[in-house]
């Protein structure tokens, strides 16, 4: 799951469970339209702008990424892989405390290995 290096745009997609739903979109429709567009430029910053590293991209090991957003009030996650090319969303949360809950990190990585 190497991620491409270049000067155009990585394709970004969600992770889709076998139910049909995309977790990751259901939550961000979930969230207020400002904190929406926050998390989706910040995204696009990793799309365009890859490889990237702190303060905007942490390495969480195994080949799973986060992209670190701050919103108003609170801090999002958006937890992603590289597959075929492709930045796969798999996991996205409100963080409510210091370190990253061992329940997101397990889910994510369930998730990449369903890729």
């Amino acid at each position: 799951m190497n991620p491409p290096i270049g000067l155009e745009a990585i394709s970004v997609r969600f992770f889709r469970q076998e139910s049909g739903s995309e977790p990751v979109r259901d939550w961000l429709k979930s969230l207020s339209p400002q904190d929406r567009k926050l998390i989706g430029e910040d995204i696009k910053t990793v799309q365009w702008g890859w490889p990237l590293g702190m303060p905007l991209v942490r390495p969480m090991g195994g080949g799973l990424c986060e992209v670190r957003t701050h919103l108003e009030s609170r801090i999002a996650r958006v937890l992603f892989a590289f597959k075929d090319g492709q930045i796969v969303l798999l996991h996205g949360f409100i963080k409510k405390s210091q370190k990253t809950p061992k329940s997101d990190l397990d889910l994510a990585k369930e998730r990449m290995k369903r890729l």
